[in-house]
């Protein structure tokens, strides 16, 4: 038999991410010239925007906003870099992108195709029929393994499987909603590795366990609620698709692994994210940027990965997936924008008490200045469901005070709530977490209509808030 075909991702995105590797990947930059005391709130307009285009252009004109959703990024991210090159100067501007591509969207998007193209590979065989019983395994399943791959490396492992054994049902949606509930992000919250705010949290000298030992608890009765939510609304939807189902089922084959390969080598892009956060040689500087060795070893080893995942993993085994790089390339285009245009939001918050959301940040604290939990909890996760929650946490964590050993200790509860914050309300909209707008674009490439972005937010509204506000009540009063 002849061997089968490899797989090769598109030109332009190899092309791409060599050049971004060749830029290398800093851990620090220069301060900014840009003050963020100066700015006003006008600035965030820009990454409005965004949002704005993401809800609004695919629900009116879904055909057009494959065709444009580029420009209308680039467009939006040139309406904040020219104002800002007007008003701060050629080389400012210069300097604070520098500073977010090369500290945060390189390693975000080097790691995101990797994890996408490893995952992308496994393809489990046999007969997958999505029955409530089935479905709610999987998504327990995806949200318990979540804390150990990384909520991106158990939503890109499971969401084809979860497609697939769904793909005769009429009713897909709310399974794939759920799905970023639970896996994508709420499934995070027990080790630095689920979720890049603990990640965070963990440079910072937060214990690798703790928040195992202090999450676990609301994070055991978010996921009960909410599966319980799931099953029985899966329950009635099963219930008037039974006799279509019954119709289209057929033999009853075992299940299998294809592209095992593929398991060892997420290991592996796990294994490299946690080198980076305990292995630190030393730093160089280029282009004004401090440059640390272990993430650019970090970038060349998930690059290296992912070459391999390519050149081992059938093509065969890929198209069993529905494997393309379309999502990819949407999610690295959408988010370059959303990186860009979210710099002034997350300036102003940086700016604490001097900046434009003074206002914000003092309801941090209770009239006697001691530190309110319920506050961090919800100001903590409503910023992170719309901006970055990795350097929302940051920001948190130091108004906080930022020494690691009072927050672990005298503050437990403060910190549980920044974390818990950050990592949980990353669901409440597509762009809260990395995997959720990378989950819906891979939905939508399979057939699956999903929610628009307002109406996304509403599932969230309905489901998630009321859980929200338990968990405060119990846990962060």
């Amino acid at each position: 038999m002849p061997p089968l075909p490899r797989l090769r991702p598109p030109a332009v995105v190899g092309l791409a991410l060599v050049v971004l590797v060749g830029l290398c990947s800093p851990a620090a930059a220069a301060e900014s010239a840009i003050d963020a005391r100066t700015l006003s709130l006008w600035w965030v307009v820009p990454f409005a925007g965004v949002l704005l285009s993401i809800a609004i252009i695919p629900l009116v004109a879904p055909h057009l906003w494959h065709r444009v959703y580029g420009l209308v990024m680039l467009g939006w991210a040139l309406a904040f870099l020219v104002p800002a090159t007007i008003r701060f100067g050629f080389d400012a501007v210069v300097d604070v992108v520098l500073h977010t591509v090369f500290l945060e969207y390189i390693p975000f998007i080097i790691l995101l195709f990797a994890l996408f193209t490893v995952a992308g590979g496994v393809h489990v065989a046999g007969t997958l029929r999505g029955t409530p019983g089935t479905n709610t395994a999987l998504l327990a399943i995806g949200t318990a393994i979540a804390s150990l791959t990384g909520t991106t490396g158990a939503s890109m492992l499971l969401v084809r499987p979860v497609l697939r054994a769904n793909r005769d049902r009429k009713h897909r949606a709310h399974t794939m909603i759920f799905f970023i509930f639970l896996v994508s992000n709420i499934g995070g919250a027990l080790t630095p590795l689920g979720d890049p705010p603990l990640f965070l949290g963990f440079l910072k000298g937060v214990s690798f366990f703790w928040p195992t030992q202090h999450l676990f608890a609301p994070m055991f009765l978010l996921v009960a609620l909410l599966l319980l939510a799931y099953h029985t609304m899966d329950v009635r939807y099963f219930r008037r698709e039974a006799d279509e189902i019954r119709e289209v089922a057929g033999p009853v084959e075992p299940l299998r692994i294809q592209g095992g390969v593929n398991i060892p080598l997420l290991m592996l892009v796990v294994l490299v994210v946690l080198m980076e956060g305990v292995w630190h040689p030393g730093a160089v500087t280029f282009l004004k940027q401090e440059i640390v060795i272990e993430v650019v070893v970090g970038d060349f080893l998930l690059l290296a990965i992912a070459a391999y995942s390519i050149w081992a993993t059938p093509v065969l085994v890929r198209n069993a997936n529905g494997f393309t790089w379309g999502a990819m390339i949407e999610v690295a285009k959408v988010f370059a924008a959303i990186f860009v245009t979210i710099i002034p939001a997350i300036a102003i918050l940086r700016a604490g008490p001097e900046g434009a959301l003074a206002w914000l940040v003092a309801l941090t604290s209770n009239p006697d200045g001691t530190p309110n939990p319920a506050m961090y909890f919800w100001l903590t996760g409503g910023l992170s469901s719309f901006l970055d929650n990795a350097p929302t946490y940051l920001i948190f964590f130091n108004l906080a005070g930022g020494d690691a050993e009072v927050l672990m200790g005298p503050l437990a509860k403060v910190l549980g709530a920044i974390s818990a914050g950050a990592v949980f309300m990353g669901a409440n909209s597509y762009i809260g977490n990395a995997p959720n707008f990378m989950v819906r674009a891979i939905a939508e490439e399979q057939g699956v209509k999903m929610p628009s972005f307002f109406g996304y937010c509403g599932w969230a509204a309905v489901f998630l808030l009321p859980c929200f506000a338990l968990l405060t009540v119990i846990f962060y009063r």
